[in-house]
């Protein structure tokens, strides 16, 4: 099962929302900043996490960016400035 990296942010307008999105970021991926999360994810994972952000979400009121950034075996290169971060190791994400 082929896996791609997303490199996923958000900017959600009410605290209730906000920790649901939370939640539901940190069952998909790892968070890379306060709003900003990588995510591997299979094509059936990214339709899954589509569907329970878009049960949360108010499209009127709030943003999420999903950035496709290739294949977990070779996805785009990420720099960091200023304090490191962890980032996911490539493989199998069990959520």
């Amino acid at each position: 099962m082929s896996r791609r990296r997303y490199l996923i942010a958000y900017d959600i307008a009410d605290p209730k929302r906000l920790r649901q999105v939370i939640k539901i970021m940190e069952s998909y991926g790892t968070r890379l900043q306060y709003s900003v999360f990588l995510c591997d994810l299979s094509g059936a994972e990214s339709l899954h996490w589509r569907g329970d952000i878009l049960d949360v979400i108010e499209l009127s009121k709030d943003s999420v960016v999903s950035i496709d950034l290739g294949p977990t075996l070779k996805p785009a290169e990420i720099n960091l400035l200023g304090l490191p971060r962890q980032l996911p190791a490539q493989g199998v994400h069990i959520i």
